[in-house]
């Protein structure tokens, strides 16, 4: 049995890396087969020599994670836990890609090793695409790029789009201007900005149209130079407007789209586009396609394991359709060339 003592600038610091939750104290001690008792600033860790050193590893991404500015949350010591615990090949440390907000919350970093390839797509490439289940910061990280984009003299505004497929032909009966109808629809994406940018400068960014949120169907015959551009829940838009927003790309303008192909909300005869566009532009130079899975989820983590549950349930579903299929057709098969015999 080895004993060591792991301490940090403060109290609040040391509690930081659990969340100031006993329960991940818990579950990191049931992990690694470790005791570990907290006191203020410091820790005591007895164990296995290899097990304690595992612990000072998480210890020490956590810190850095902290040091960067991030709070600590269950989720992020969760996956940093797994990390050092599985040997992974990436290790959580190469997770460092900043992103510099100003305002409210000044830097935003990735929390999983797909978000961090997402940052480096975005940053490296004209077109990104980010599809994959909800809550993996797709259109979160995104719309920090953008900001940063913007403070930074990269481009000159931002646009902010999605399909208004709710809406349908009914916006017109709604009460309330152009603005109070689709506000519903596009309310997701100022909940994000109103996470990172103070309520008087977004305020008078929308006024000068520097930040401007539009309902997809209202980005026809524009052009769009020097901008930072998101299609948000592509994944309701159809093949017309998919190509119809791919060519709105002006000068000096970038763009990410963001969908979930899973949650599919158009009519049963439409086809959505975010489909039928890794086909098309699959092997076309600066896009990039970078798809998320239960992992990269950054809410509740109950949700990761609902996500990874509906995809185990439709993949036996698509496997008993395909049995099913296959049945029909060897019975009709069989009763064709029994018919044939008796004649």
């Amino acid at each position: 049995m080895t004993k060591a003592r792991f301490q940090f600038e403060n109290g609040r610091v040391a509690r930081g890396l659990f969340c100031n939750d006993d329960r991940n104290l818990e579950l990191l001690e049931n992990t690694l087969q470790v005791k570990i008792t907290s006191r203020d600033n410091f820790f005591i860790v007895k164990g296995r020599a290899e097990n304690i050193e595992k612990v000072r590893q998480v210890f020490h991404e956590l810190d850095k994670l902290q040091l960067r500015g991030s709070r600590i949350h269950q989720t992020e010591f969760k996956y940093i836990l797994g990390e050092v615990t599985e040997k992974t090949e990436h290790k959580h440390s190469e997770l460092d890609e900043k992103i510099q907000v100003p305002g409210r919350k000044h830097v935003v970093t990735p929390k999983s090793e797909g978000q961090r390839n997402y940052i480096q797509a975005i940053r490296s490439k004209t077109l990104v695409f980010g599809i994959g289940p909800a809550g993996t910061g797709k259109t979160y990280l995104a719309m920090a790029m953008a900001i940063s984009a913007l403070k930074s003299g990269q481009v000159r505004r931002i646009i902010l789009t999605r399909p208004a497929v709710e809406a349908g032909e009914s916006l017109g009966f709604l009460p309330g201007d152009l603005y109070d109808k689709i506000l519903p629809y596009l309310r997701p994406l100022y909940d994000a900005l109103y996470d990172m940018i103070e309520e008087d400068t977004l305020e008078r960014y929308r006024d000068r149209g520097i930040i401007e949120v539009v309902p997809l169907a209202y980005m026809r015959g524009r052009t769009l130079n020097d901008s930072f551009i998101i299609l948000d829940e592509a994944q309701n838009s159809t093949l017309e407007q998919m190509r119809m927003f791919l060519t709105r790309l002006g000068f000096g303008s970038r763009a990410v789209i963001t969908g979930d192909i899973t949650q599919i909300d158009l009519p049963s005869y439409r086809k959505s586009g975010l489909i039928q566009v890794q086909k098309v532009l699959k092997n076309i130079d600066d896009i990039e396609f970078t798809y998320f899975n239960e992992k990269d989820v950054v809410r509740h983590a109950l949700v990761s394991k609902i996500i990874k549950a509906y995809e185990e349930f439709d993949g036996l579903n698509s496997k008993n359709e395909k049995t099913d299929k296959k049945t029909k057709a060897d019975k009709k098969q069989t009763d064709q060339h029994k018919k044939t015999k008796d004649e």
